[in-house]
């Protein structure tokens, strides 16, 4: 985002022909804001700038971090006839001219970037149509989108494609981004605290935060500077980027899930929080609680589970916003209990060994006789009721005949485990024992 003061516009008074976000748009590389990872030095499109050689990309990052720009300013820098096209507005219509134009310009020399915007849009077949003329050179596909590739677009035009991350603007980029803003207008009558709330607001999205700043210029020029409170009122501030049903869902999930499991309580109720802010379903939160409570948790603690349930059973009674106090008691709890997936780990080996091994079936002094036929056949003969045996533990054989004894649970040192370690081994002991004395 944004150029600097007079050296974008060459007639006097052009600042008022347009928005503010479009009149400080970059007109070079070196004007983007943010995204110096990529454009400075050994970042892969400066590479590809001073090589004279743009490969086909995917600009994958948040809204208003300068895909349109930065994809305009590479087909300047590269000599390749810019062709925009947005998904939301185009059909294979339109694709088809955009590919006839290209082609004829290659004809006469001049090669084409296509660039698409939102492209996650374009349904699987739309996006396999792209790849014979990507392959053969008719153009440069550069798309954008806000969207993970990984599950919003074709492995094969992945392959043909290298994904290029930005990243949301940080609040030193921002700043900078209201420094020109106020370049080309007037200083904003903001006192520090709420630039600071203005910036806060634009979550990352240096065209929200220009869209903002351009509403702050409507007061009279005399305001005197506003305070977080007043810029409130003045602006209608938006909730922070989140959409539940996309890639920011599984990833602020994720991130509650890694600080539960982590330990760190305070970045767990951050995350929490956000997802609360940012409109999420508690229910969608509390399922994740109680599987936490299960896969990460266990039998470390096994009062987790109880208090997960209780969180969700709450939050049944209560609703919002009073439920969600059981949101925060079941966070802490789980991010201050001992951890322990060793009853994860035996599900999945458990599930392991049964698709090894077959239809294996249980050995016959463990299944129930209720006929003469069945008792006949040796159906339970042998079986030693454990109540019956000595320290209440026969030590018979419980796994299928020809299958040896497996080790799935492996309780760790820590909360409870270290109890069930001991009575692990205790029962083992007697195990080898009672062997002992059948041989």
């Amino acid at each position: 985002m944004g150029g600097t003061g007079e050296s974008l516009f060459a007639v006097a008074g052009m600042e008022a022909a347009g928005p503010l976000a479009d009149r400080l748009r970059p007109q070079t590389l070196a004007d983007v804001i943010g995204q110096d990872h990529l454009l400075h030095g050994e970042g892969p499109l400066a590479r590809m700038v001073q090589a004279k050689k743009l490969s086909s990309l995917i600009l994958w990052g948040p809204p208003g971090t300068g895909k349109t720009s930065i994809a305009r300013l590479l087909a300047d820098a590269t000599d390749l006839e810019f062709a925009p096209l947005s998904a939301v507005f185009s059909g294979v219509a339109d694709l088809r001219k955009v590919f006839e134009a290209a082609r004829e310009r290659r004809a006469l020399g001049k090669r084409t970037l296509l660039f698409v915007d939102e492209i996650h849009r374009f349904n699987r077949a739309q996006q396999d149509g792209f790849l014979p003329y990507v392959e053969d050179g008719t153009v440069v596909l550069v798309g954008a989108t806000t969207e993970n590739p990984s599950f919003a677009l074709n492995s094969a035009l992945l392959s043909r494609a290298a994904v290029i991350v930005l990243h949301r603007l940080d609040d030193e980029a921002q700043e900078k981004l209201l420094s020109r803003a106020e370049a080309i207008e007037r200083p904003l009558p903001l006192t520090p605290e709420a630039r600071a709330a203005l910036r806060a607001m634009a979550d990352g999205d240096g065209r929200y935060l220009l869209n903002m700043a351009e509403q702050i210029y409507t007061l009279p020029p005399e305001t005197e500077p506003l305070d977080p409170a007043r810029l409130a009122e003045t602006l209608q501030k938006r909730a922070p980027i989140y959409d539940k049903s996309q890639d920011e869902h599984y990833n602020l999930i994720s991130a509650l899930h890694k600080s539960l499991r982590g330990s760190d309580v305070d970045a767990a109720l951050y995350w929490m929080a956000r997802m609360l802010v940012g409109g999420e379903d508690p229910l969608y939160i509390l399922r994740r609680l109680v599987r936490f409570a299960a896969e990460d948790i266990g039998m470390a603690d096994p009062n987790a589970l109880v208090q997960a349930l209780a969180a969700k059973d709450m939050y049944d009674f209560l609703g919002s916003p009073e439920g969600e106090l059981g949101l925060v008691q079941a966070v802490i709890y789980l991010a201050t209990a001992p951890k322990s997936n060793a009853a994860y780990k035996a599900e999945k080996g458990a599930k392991r060994a049964a698709r090894e091994h077959g239809s294996l079936a249980p050995p016959m002094h463990i299944l129930n006789a209720p006929t003469k036929m069945m008792k006949e056949l040796g159906y339970s003969a042998g079986y030693a009721y454990d109540h019956d045996a000595a320290d209440g533990f026969s030590g018979q054989n419980y796994f299928p005949e020809g299958m040896d004894r497996q080790t799935f649970y492996r309780p760790v040192e820590r909360g409870f485990e270290r109890d069930i370690i001991k009575r692990l081994d205790y029962w083992q002991k007697l195990r080898s024992r009672r062997q002992d004395e059948q041989d």
